[in-house]
């Protein structure tokens, strides 16, 4: 008889970890019933290729490293919005912000701010008595009907608005907390924050919402993070906030919670690429914030599940920040609002390696305007007037319709319009369909004419100094 040899051992014991690892999965996704942990962390105008995962050499992001080594990491993942308050708005309710009103930005002299009526997803996890709270930026009104706490959430600190407005406070809960506030210390301020809000709520379920004011301009880090970097002071910023994930996926280990926690790493868009070297990279992606190309819609996604996403994971399907309500919903076996659209698709069979996600399309809108539709690997645009540019926008020259093949070029480069006029008119059609069945859309909440332009002040300064 033939002794085993040490490589039947390797592989034998690999086979059976694989098995192991989806026995747990497999036991994890039929019980429904058994609540999980979410810590969602959200930063502000994170490019595409910001992060060691997604290609940047100049920045050190170890930890968002990590998540997406033993997770999933998502290459085609999308905002539904190229600018802040939209963004966040569509990842709470699963919504188009569209459908809101939600157009364009919130500033500190609004009255106005997203509805309570919308259910976002802290009110979605009531129904599994989960303790919901949010450390950092809201901005989706201030006014107090419109605040966190009104929206479903158990607890909140952080500034209320973008970190370049007037009014730049700490609240906590309703109320201001602080009236002087040193953005210096922000990243470190809201780590500290989210680890006791995990220290208290230990015993679960808990899903928390860590939202970075970081990387938006006006960028600051934290003395014991200045010089890190091979990029500059944005660069230092970037490996600030890496070293949060990080502070955040200890704590949850320390506690041994990393197993029952869904920990999810994302962008409210693409780069402000205008601020020069005080802004991100889109990587091989087109343009960036502000605009429907890819590079500012398109963002830098991972998810960790330990014992639950295969470590290793890629996901190069089409997916949006909408999909997360409906995820958590089925995963928890919670009945989805019936009495209007969720627009976002269950992502749980691609997190648990079962099924793809329902669904390839994607509306591009720039406020209330519909300019692209994604199908598949095909991405359509409309004809577009260009830019002039200015202190808070990129110069970008006008075109025709646009047609690309996403899969063999990402970086929208070559037009296929006048050789695929065919599939060009297809997609047309599909697109107005799609916006036809959304029905009337409500008119925006936001005037754009009656909001105070300080939070231009920063940004003008910098261009005069050019």
């Amino acid at each position: 008889m033939m002794k085993p040899t040490f490589f039947s051992f390797k592989y034998i014991a690999k086979i059976s970890l694989f098995f192991l690892w989806a026995s747990m999965a497999h036991l994890q996704a039929q019980d429904r019933s058994r609540p999980f942990n979410v810590v969602f962390i959200f930063v502000d105008d994170l490019g595409y290729g910001d992060l060691g995962c997604f290609g940047a050499t100049d920045i050190k992001t170890p930890y968002i490293d990590r998540m997406a080594k033993e997770g999933m990491k998502f290459t085609d993942f999308y905002s539904a919005s190229s600018v802040c308050s939209p963004s966040r708005a569509a990842l709470l309710t699963g919504r188009y912000p569209q459908r809101m009103g939600i157009n364009r930005v919130f500033f500190p002299e609004s009255w106005t701010g997203m509805s309570p009526s919308e259910v976002t997803i802290a009110e979605l996890l009531e129904e599994k008595n989960y303790t919901s709270g949010i450390v950092g930026k809201w901005h989706l009104g201030h006014r107090n009907e419109f605040l966190p706490l009104q929206q479903g959430f158990d607890s909140y600190f952080g500034i209320p608005y973008s970190n370049d407005m007037q009014s730049v406070v700490y609240m906590r809960g309703n109320e201001v907390a602080n009236y002087s506030v040193n953005q210096q210390n922000t990243t470190k301020t809201y780590t500290q924050e989210a680890l006791k809000f995990i220290e208290k709520n230990k015993d679960g379920p808990f899903f928390l919402y860590v939202a970075h004011n970081m990387p938006h301009v006006p960028i600051y880090a934290s003395d014991d993070f200045l010089g890190t970097s091979a990029k500059g002071l944005y660069g230092d910023v970037v490996q600030e906030l890496d070293w949060s994930v990080g502070q955040i996926v200890k704590k949850l280990e320390s506690l041994r919670l990393l197993q029952d926690t869904l920990v999810i790493f994302s962008s409210d868009n693409g780069p402000w690429l205008v601020m020069e070297d005080h802004g991100g990279s889109a990587g091989v992606l087109r343009e960036g914030k502000q605009f429907t190309f890819e590079g500012g819609m398109r963002v830098p996604t991972v998810a960790m599940w330990k014992g639950t996403i295969k470590p290793g994971s890629v996901c190069t399907d089409l997916a949006t920040q909408m999909d997360w309500f409906p995820t958590f919903a089925n995963l928890l076996d919670i009945p989805l609002p019936d009495d209007r659209s969720i627009d976002g698709r269950d992502l749980s069979g691609v997190l648990l390696g079962q099924a793809k996600r329902q669904g390839d399309d994607f509306l591009f809108f720039d406020g209330e305007n519909l300019q692209g539709y994604r199908k598949g690997k095909w991405k359509i645009k409309k004809p577009f007037s260009g830019t002039n540019g200015s202190p808070w926008q990129m110069a970008v020259t006008a075109h025709d319709t646009l047609l690309f093949d996403l899969r063999k070029d990402p970086g929208e480069t070559h037009n296929l319009y006048t050789e695929q006029k065919d599939m060009a008119l297809m997609l047309f059609k599909e697109m107005e369909a799609k916006l036809k069945e959304m029905g009337p859309l409500p008119k925006s909440l936001v005037v754009i004419e009656n909001a105070d332009q300080s939070h231009l002040k920063y940004l003008k300064e910098k261009h005069e100094k050019q």
